[in-house]
């Protein structure tokens, strides 16, 4: 964080802290917000987001998993459910079989999917900032 003074692990973070520590838009983590009901950053007046260190660490692992490892959102969904399941079971169930490695072109098409989302994302944003100032429609 340039030119700020760092705060404390365990200190909440605004979306602009998260966004330039994650390296990742601040759209893309309200959209993050609407796909992954894990995340609940508290929200004050304002609607304006306070993440806790939890809330950090899931965005991490949600970016890992889209960026790095070339899941969809679908995926992580799925992925975070069943962990989310496995952590509520008893110790002694069987494992699940691993989820298959991506070839190469699943990885493109799952990075355009992504980059799709983003830009679905954008574009409702877009309507609903045009909708806010009320701009003549053509």
């Amino acid at each position: 964080m340039s030119g700020r003074l760092r705060k404390a692990p365990t200190a909440f973070r605004t979306i602009s802290e998260v966004a330039e520590d994650l390296q990742i838009p601040q759209h893309v983590l309200r959209f993050w917000e609407t796909k992954f009901p894990q995340l609940k950053p508290l929200k004050r007046g304002g609607g304006r987001r306070y993440y806790r260190p939890e809330d950090i660490a899931l965005l991490r692992r949600i970016g890992d998993l889209l960026y790095t490892q070339g899941y969809t959102i679908k995926g992580v969904q799925r992925l975070l459910r069943d962990n989310a399941a496995e952590a509520a079971e008893p110790v002694d169930s069987a494992p699940e079989p691993e989820e298959p490695e991506l070839a190469p072109r699943e990885v493109g098409r799952a990075a355009l999917r992504h980059a799709l989302a983003e830009l679905e994302g954008l574009a409702a944003e877009l309507r609903a900032l045009a909708g806010r100032r009320g701009h003549p429609k053509e």
